[in-house]
């Protein structure tokens, strides 16, 4: 158990909520608009499983393979591999176990999620390695995290549509955004290692720029999504808030002060998935 709580530690477990709302927006969403109702009791188990399975076993694989990196950077020098609380062996056991419940949960949804998912488990396995040779890693993890609510959406219907898609790529850009912001911070030990991000690449301040240019097109596919869909006034209300919570985020760091980072990451990022997920079920039901 002690092991198993510096594992928990190690991949941030908490932070599941940046995801877990959206796969249950793309599920309740997705249901109400293809089946007509709400998801099974059953469906939000097995979403809710596979989803802790697939963010459990990307941020296993992401400390597993940066092990060396983290190792040699100052600011991530303590976390449990490099520091030596939780050995590599341990570590893979964990993963296996993760992807194990992936599986399992995708399967007693349906089959369309078990074809889709070698897709996911290729996702959650290379975008740890894109910053070894592309500035575009940002990208990736946000193809990543997008997929949340399209195994979501397929996990409650069976089928995936092009509403999926515009949800995917509000949050695959969303994701893609903060982790721009969040890169602020290693962009000279990037440089100097060699390691490829958009702050290492381009400068601080051309990275903020790139991550509010994310956020905008973010913002353009949810509202795209109260266009295409029956979805209303409250949803849109929860995107406006939405919107000015991402302003607020880009508020508190600037090329000159990046000590609220993580505020702006973990604090504010929360924040953005629960309002969307309760302004949309919220108006889903008004409409129910």
């Amino acid at each position: 158990m002690k092991k198993l709580k510096i594992i928990l530690e190690m991949i941030k477990f908490e932070h599941t909520i940046f995801a877990l709302p959206f796969a249950f927006l793309g599920a309740v969403l997705g249901s109400l608009l293809i089946n007509g109702g709400w998801p099974s009791v059953s469906e939000w188990i097995w979403i809710t499983l596979a989803m802790v399975g697939a963010r459990s076993a990307a941020m296993s694989l992401n400390r597993l393979i940066d092990a060396k990196i983290d190792g040699n950077n100052p600011r991530t020098a303590d976390r449990a591999i490099p520091a030596g609380l939780i050995s590599k062996m341990e570590t893979m056991v964990f993963i296996l176990f993760s992807f194990a419940l992936l599986f399992f949960s995708a399967y007693q949804l349906n089959m369309l999620a078990v074809y889709l998912l070698p897709i996911a488990v290729f996702f959650l396995f290379f975008y740890s390695y894109t910053k070894r040779f592309t500035w575009a890693c940002h990208v990736f993890l946000g193809i990543t995290i997008g997929i949340a609510p399209l195994g979501g959406w397929v996990g409650a219907t069976g089928t995936l549509t092009w509403e999926a898609i515009v949800l995917f790529l509000a949050v695959a850009l969303w994701t893609a955004g903060f982790d721009v912001i969040y890169a602020t911070q290693d962009a000279d030990y990037d440089r100097d290692v060699k390691l490829h991000s958009i702050p290492s690449r381009f400068g601080i301040a051309k990275a903020l720029f790139i991550a509010r240019g994310f956020h905008i097109f973010s913002f353009i596919a949810m509202i795209t999504l109260f266009f295409i869909t029956p979805l209303s006034w409250i949803y849109l209300i929860g995107i406006l808030i939405v919107g000015g919570i991402m302003i607020y985020e880009h508020s508190l760091v600037s090329p000159k002060d990046l000590s609220k980072v993580n505020v702006a990451f973990f604090t504010m990022n929360g924040i953005i998935s629960v309002v969307m997920l309760v302004f949309t079920i919220g108006d889903l039901l008004l409409w129910m």
